[in-house]
């Protein structure tokens, strides 16, 4: 069984996509054991409590330094031991020796096709805020693996959506979320319980079985 711990600043969406989708039995052998918000208001975390999932606050305002944070929290995450941590809407950098205490153990979520409309300053609807000021016809939503840079991990599964006229940045976040977050975050939390997904010296994944249809 595949312990996961899922880390959210807001709603929880993705995190509802992922409970959704092992109750329907989509993903299996995996279980969600932890909820951390570094967002005390986060809806998130009453979508984890109405699961009966453990939620938790750990927020870089309540340390005086950015160290001490990073230092409490890889340490409650080596307290935790998941076998997976995943990023769902989570805007907190994560620390270096985070992302070396659990290699290729976490992986993002976000929302364009990578390597476009990613790294710095590109969260929530500023990447589609991007997209349309670009006018680009096709962007979609990208999981990740975590390195120690921004977006810039392996990638494990890709989904298109086509932009639409008339598409605000509102609009358009719904519909990649709809379309393509809330069924390739599922599914790679899938492939890794399964066992299927390897990652090779080229930092390239790979997927046992070939690319699945999402």
């Amino acid at each position: 069984m595949l312990n996961v711990t899922v880390l959210v600043s807001g709603g929880g969406t993705n995190l509802q996509a992922i409970m959704d989708a092992i109750d329907a039995g989509e993903i299996q052998n995996a279980r969600i054991t932890h909820v951390i918000s570094n967002n005390p208001r986060a809806y998130a975390l009453e979508r984890a409590a109405k699961a009966g999932i453990q939620g938790e606050v750990l927020s870089p305002k309540s340390y005086d330094s950015r160290a001490e944070f990073n230092e409490a929290f890889l340490a409650r995450l080596q307290e935790i031991n998941p076998d997976l941590i995943v990023l769902a809407g989570f805007l907190v950098v994560i620390p270096e020796a985070v992302v070396k205490a659990f290699p290729y153990k976490l992986v993002n979520i976000h929302p364009s096709l990578i390597p476009s409309f990613c790294g710095t300053g590109f969260y929530g609807l500023h990447v589609h805020e991007g997209v349309l000021s670009r006018g680009v016809k096709v962007t979609g939503a990208t999981v990740h693996f975590v390195d120690e840079g921004t977006d810039t991990g392996p990638i494990i599964l890709q989904k298109a959506v086509y932009v639409q006229e008339g598409d605000t940045p509102e609009i358009l976040q719904r519909r990649v979320m709809e379309e393509a977050e809330w069924k390739i975050l599922p599914k790679a939390i899938d492939l890794i319980a399964a066992g299927k997904v390897s990652v090779d010296e080229n930092r390239i994944v790979h997927i046992a079985g070939g690319y699945p249809s999402v």
